[in-house]
């Protein structure tokens, strides 16, 4: 009798050391699981660039987040489905069986504190420096379960295959984008980060989304000099004009011949002028071909991102659009580009006219039908789209299926548009407000 009593008394032992031991071990796997998958990787590979080892090895056994997933779920189901039979068959040889209630009501508060709500609090806290402590067993656990884990990835994907599921191991490279985007969004309405440092990330982020075509100065507020003018003539325009950069056409507006810049102009009108009695006579043997350079001439599809490259790569700022008939559409600077980063550059030379976006006295907001989309939505702060036109005044008129009269009001995608004036065909003037 004292023996079986002794033999009772080691297996309770041991098998209550073993419940604990899974437990701990239940724990490891639930808090590396939330370290791993919170971790943010721009931190790790910053600690990474740092010389910190265990960043480096958990940035490499997150590349693959569908075998690590499943190497630790593999091993906390393992531990836990352990750690719950032993505690059944504990109670159940000490209670009878009412201990099988009895074991799963403990088995539940101790698995929920201690092996989940604990643990991951503390990874989730501590994410980064978690992730490095326990990439290292983690490391190995997912080389030891790496034929299991394909086995299930395998039959997992088969059976989303049936019900029309496809999946994509890499799509978390894509949804960098829009992490980033979510983050600075989330800052901005916690008050963390400034509306000014929001758009210029996100403008920078868009330059490879968004095509010349949409940010270029129309072809009909293009400023150009007729090569058959006169030189005085031409210096004139030149001098009066507020750009240093201008297109020279030949007969016809669309046969863009050359682009001249002021100081070459100057340049060239000066040398003829040179003498003891300089006068305007001079300057009537001037051939404006000499000073022109050739036009460059980019298609309208082309992304901001690309052009801003071929700026820099061909040291010029300016190239005049094209569509795929090679009629012209407008011009690009690369000023226009560096103002969807930073927004608008005004120097001393530009227009100052009316503003693009002015409050009325009932609230309403007074738009120039020229102005972009996007430039609302930043200035404004809204999110109206602009798939399907550029301007206000192109989205009004998809909108409205037609070319509004003055006075037309119209409501879609949560604002009230208002048309205050029209010139021909164009819609100049706007009042938007909210509903």
């Amino acid at each position: 009798m004292g023996e079986t009593g002794v033999t009772l008394d080691s297996a309770f032992w041991i098998t209550s050391g073993s419940i604990l031991l899974l437990l701990v071990m239940s724990g490891f796997f639930s808090g590396s699981e939330t370290a791993l998958t919170a971790a943010s990787r721009g931190k790790l590979r910053a600690k990474a660039d740092k010389g910190d080892a265990g960043a480096v090895r958990a940035l490499k056994i997150t590349e693959d987040n569908e075998r690590l997933i499943g190497s630790v779920l593999l091993g906390n189901n393992l531990v836990n489905i352990l750690a719950t039979s032993l505690a059944t068959a504990l109670f159940t040889r000490m209670l009878g069986e009412s201990g099988v209630a009895l074991a799963t009501l403990v088995m539940t508060l101790l698995v929920l504190i201690f092996a989940e709500v604990l643990p991951k609090t503390y990874a989730i806290t501590n994410a980064e420096t978690a992730a490095g402590l326990v990439s290292r067993p983690i490391a190995f656990v997912v080389t030891i379960f790496a034929p299991v884990v394909s086995a299930v990835r395998l039959l997992v994907r088969g059976v989303l295959r049936v019900f029309g599921v496809k999946t994509d191991p890499d799509s978390h490279i894509l949804a960098v984008r829009e992490e980033i985007e979510g983050a600075l969004n989330l800052g901005h309405s916690e008050g963390v980060v400034e509306k000014e440092d929001r758009d210029r990330i996100l403008g920078a982020l868009d330059l490879a989304e968004r095509a010349v075509e949409e940010i270029m100065l129309h072809r009909s507020k293009i400023e150009m000099i007729d090569a058959s003018n006169p030189p005085l003539e031409i210096l004139t325009q030149c001098l009066e004009s507020r750009h240093t950069r201008l297109p020279v056409y030949q007969d016809d507006p669309e046969n863009i011949v050359g682009l001249v810049h002021a100081k070459d102009l100057l340049r060239g009108m000066y040398r003829l002028m040179e003498g003891d009695l300089p006068s305007a006579e001079a300057l009537k043997g001037f051939d404006l071909k000499e000073v022109m350079m050739a036009p460059y001439f980019v298609p309208e599809t082309t992304t901001l991102d690309d052009q801003m490259r071929q700026f820099l790569r061909r040291h010029t700022h300016f190239a005049l659009v094209v569509d795929e008939y090679g009629a012209l559409q407008g011009l690009i600077t690369l000023e226009d580009i560096l103002e969807e980063i930073v927004g608008e550059i005004t120097d001393e030379f530009d227009a100052s006219g009316e503003e693009e976006v002015a409050r009325a006295e009932d609230g309403d907001y007074l738009v120039e039908g020229a102005m972009t989309i996007r430039d609302l939505n930043r200035a404004c702060d809204w999110s109206l789209p602009d798939e399907e036109a550029n301007t206000v005044a192109g989205l009004v008129i998809h909108e409205a299926q037609a070319i509004p009269a003055a006075g037309q009001v119209f409501s879609f995608h949560g604002f009230r548009f208002e048309v205050l004036a029209k010139q021909a065909n164009r819609l100049t003037r706007l009042k938007i407000r909210p509903l």
